[in-house]
């Protein structure tokens, strides 16, 4: 198979960030041309890492989805933002106890980091950490006992402040609405986020990534973009995960990029 050639916006970059959701896909379906992008980055000998403020899934489950929609990938390719978490909760807290709102992915990463869950017990209102990440099985249970943590003085902890993320039928909520519940509840705000735009993500990806130009794409202004800028790297905005051409154009500073997609930013045309 022919090699496919990259265009001149992205051949001064040695590294690339990709965000997933938005950007390399929506729901269980490649974005087109997404596949190809991703390939030809490689091709030209471009590392490429995964960085994604999704909790729902393990390092390895992002590995699995990857290469069923068509993408080649490998487990140290692979920045979540659970795996930030528990890097994030190491170093900020020796032992404990903690709650968690999240899928069993988010309890494990927590769970590595030295403290104990007390989730499903009745120790679970008295816990000394409270951390939040978005799940599909959100219940009330969770934000009632959330919320007694928290008054009852358990430092509280989100994974992301991203509202929604993008769905085949729209957007769905994310981390930061069930946050923001918590937060609405007691009164009180999160003591630490993690995920994009927080510095802990890129810090962590400039430690795996080494010297070289990087290059921070992603489908949000306020997340993927503004991180990016924050950490002083060039930043590509692709409309695929809702943001509008307006939206960039409007934005200040304008993202270094914008495109319609993965593969119009990527590609060589013709």
């Amino acid at each position: 198979m022919r090699p496919l050639p990259v265009s001149a916006a992205v051949r001064p970059y040695d590294h690339f960030l990709l965000d997933l959701d938005g950007t390399l896909w929506v729901g269980d379906e490649a974005l087109p041309g997404a596949v190809d992008a991703v390939a030809a980055l490689r091709e030209a000998g471009k590392t490429v890492l995964f960085l994604t403020n999704d909790v729902r899934h393990p390092p390895e489950g992002f590995v699995r989805k990857l290469w069923r929609l068509g993408f080649q990938a490998s487990l140290p390719e692979i920045l979540s933002v659970g795996a930030a978490v528990q890097f994030a909760l190491a170093e900020r807290i020796s032992g404990g106890t903690a709650y968690v709102i999240g899928s069993q992915a988010l309890v494990d990463h927590v769970a590595e980091a030295g403290l104990r869950i007390v989730n499903g017990t009745p120790f679970a209102p008295r816990a000394d950490v409270v951390v939040v990440g978005g799940h599909d099985a959100f219940v009330f249970e969770e934000l009632k006992v959330a919320t007694q943590a928290v008054l009852r003085g358990a430092d509280l902890i989100g994974a992301t402040r991203d509202a929604t993320f993008p769905m085949p039928d729209g957007p769905w909520p994310g981390t930061g609405a069930i946050l923001a519940a918590v937060e609405a509840a007691t009164g009180r705000q999160a003591s630490m986020i993690v995920g994009k735009p927080e510095p802990t993500m890129y810090d962590a990806a400039r430690d795996r990534l080494g010297e070289g130009r990087i290059l921070g794409v992603g489908d949000k202004l306020d997340y993927d973009i503004a991180g990016a800028r924050r950490a002083g790297m060039d930043q590509a905005l692709v409309l695929t995960g809702g943001a509008t051409r307006e939206d960039a154009e409007s934005a200040e500073p304008h993202p270094t990029h914008i495109a319609d997609s993965l593969g119009a930013l990527v590609l060589q045309e013709g």
